[in-house]
Order: C-alpha cells, then structure tokens, then sequence
C-alpha cells in the first residue's frame, strides 16, 4: 500500500438523520482529503449497519422477523428497501463527489458480525452452522465485489478504501455470543478460521483495506495477517497490554484510524487534547513522533447515529481540526 495516500482524517460511518443530500455534503465538506459512504440507519430496517450489509449478499437474502435479520428464500420487501436506501446514498455521494481525486471509503458489516447477527430459519445465528458462515462469507464477498465495481464507476478519480465492521468479532473468538434461547452462548470459533475467512472476504479488493472494531481487546495481530492495511478502534479503550501489538502494527506500515473524538453529546476538548493521548502512546513505545502523521488517521470513537445531526457535524469538524494538530505539532 506505499502508492497509497490515506486522508488525515474521515469517519466511521453512521450519522443522524434521513436526508440522503444533507449528509453527503456535510461528509465530503468536513473530509475534503477522505469523505466516505456514510449509513443513516434511524431511516429504519434496511438502513441499518446488518440490513444494509444484508442487502448486498449474492443468492442470499434476509427479512426482518420480530427477533430481527433472518435469512429467507427470496428478495422480498426488506431487501429492496436496503438496497434503494444504498442506491440513494450512492447518487448523493456521486453529485458532491464530482472531480474528486483521491480516497474515499465505504463500509460494510464484516463476515464475523454478519454471522453473529443474522439468523437462519431454525431462529439461530447462522454462527451455529460452520457451513452457513462459509456461505454467507462467499456471498458478502461477491456482492461486496459489485459494489466496490459500482463506486468505482460513479466516482472513478476515487481510490476506495474497504472498512469491514466488526463489531461482534471479539465475542465470536471468546464464545461469547449468545444463542436464541439467550441462556447458552456459541462455541467461540477457531482462529485460524476466523482469520481466513477475514482474508477471504478482503481479498475481493484490490485496494487499501481497513478493519474496524470498537470493542476492547481488538486482535490487531490477527487482523494484521487477514490483510487489513488499517485498523480502526475506539482510542479510549486502549490498555498497556495493545502496546506491544500497536508499536509492532505501526513499525509494520499497519495505519491506525485512532477513534479520539467521543460521538456522544456533550462538550468536544480543543483539538490538540483531543490527540494528547496518541502523542503519549508514541513516547511510550518509543516511537518517532514524525511518523505521527503518516501512522495516524483521526477518526471518531465509534458511528454518529445516535447524535444530533449539529453536534455530528461538530465531531466532524474537530476530526479534522485534530488531524491537523498532530500534523503540525506530533511532540
């Protein structure tokens, strides 16, 4: 990934509202250098991070049931409200897009989470069933193929960067995803097959990839080997014990999406203590404070659905601002 060259800032992908146009705008005006497809999930089933993703599969399909995404035989309503949600943002994102040059980023629910979430007729995840996960990874790679083909045609001065959402993923190797009954939870799935199907579903892109997880613990070795360029996490729950794992990510050329900036309301700090704490974790691990800029992508800590649409354009905002507090002063 050297030829590439990655924003300074962006986002992670949900913001408030419904209006397809507004939210467009404010993405591309806040991240001049790395807007992104941003996901208004509070528009309702099919809008959110599972149906949006669900509405992309190949020979697979999923409907909305009162327990929540259950896979089903045929397209039916859910579906192709999922998919005229996707198309709607795309043709926002293409009009404030126009000439762009540069990378730009689109989202989709990982095979792990998708497993953990999606159920299969009997009512279970589809995570009980080692050959349903395989078919639902084979399926979210060739629909994520078309799409990434769609995006590159709609806006082709883009360079698109792939973010898989994995959000359940630490609790899928501990076994700590529960079953329909809720009073036993799924075996945790071996590792190696984890980290395959990860690669698997990665490798349909060509370009820089990104892996994020806003979870404590992220196994940024492992996603490192499945082939994430970047890693995206939630900054504030780092502990000594990532240490080893980041210095050896960012000595590796891995680039961290550094999520600083809290989503939820209240007051935002001034951009550079927004950052401090990145500045302190360099000094810690003993690494060079010019490399800040080029390890780091400012990001917030997790989506921005639950916000009010001013204090997500706010977060927005401080991002960038932040970004460049570490560009101009890394000590």
């Amino acid at each position: 990934m050297n030829a590439f060259t990655w924003g300074p800032a962006t986002g992670i992908g949900s913001m408030p509202g419904g209006d397809a146009r507004e939210t467009a705008k404010t993405v591309t005006g806040s991240f001049e250098d790395f807007p992104y497809l941003a996901e208004m999930p509070t528009r309702g089933p099919g809008a959110d991070m599972i149906g949006r993703t669900a509405g992309m599969l190949v020979e697979l399909y999923a409907r909305v049931e009162p327990s929540g995404w259950r896979i089903g035989d045929r397209p039916g309503r859910d579906t192709r409200r999922a998919r005229a949600w996707l198309g709607e943002d795309l043709d926002a994102l293409e009009e404030f897009t126009q000439g762009y040059e540069g990378p730009l980023k689109v989202q989709a629910v990982g095979p792990w989470t998708l497993a953990a979430s999606l159920e299969l007729k009997n009512g279970q995840a589809a995570l009980s069933d080692q050959g349903a996960c395989r078919d639902l990874a084979g399926s979210l790679a060739e629909g994520l193929r078309a799409h990434l083909a769609d995006v590159r045609r709609r806006i082709p001065g883009a360079q698109v960067v792939l973010q898989l959402d994995e959000p359940s993923l630490m609790a899928v190797l501990r076994g700590h995803v529960k079953t329909a009954s809720e009073y036993r939870t799924h075996r945790a799935v071996d590792r190696q097959l984890v980290e395959s199907t990860l690669r698997e579903v990665l490798g349909v892109h060509d370009g820089p990839a990104a892996v994020h997880s806003c979870a404590p613990d992220v196994p940024f070795a492992l996603l490192r080997r499945a082939g994430a360029d970047a890693i995206s996490f939630d900054f504030s729950l780092l502990t000594e014990r990532d240490d080893e794992a980041i210095g050896e990510a960012v000595e590796g050329g891995t680039k961290l999406f550094a999520g600083v900036v809290a989503g939820v309301e209240g007051p935002l700090s001034d951009p550079a203590g927004s950052v401090m704490g990145v500045r302190t974790l360099w000094r810690r691990l003993g690494l060079n404070p010019g490399s800040l800029a080029e390890s780091v992508v400012v990001t917030p800590s997790c989506g921005l659905a639950g916000a009010s649409p001013a204090h997500a354009r706010a977060v927005l905002a401080h991002c960038a601002r932040a970004a460049r507090s570490l560009a101009d002063n890394p000590e």
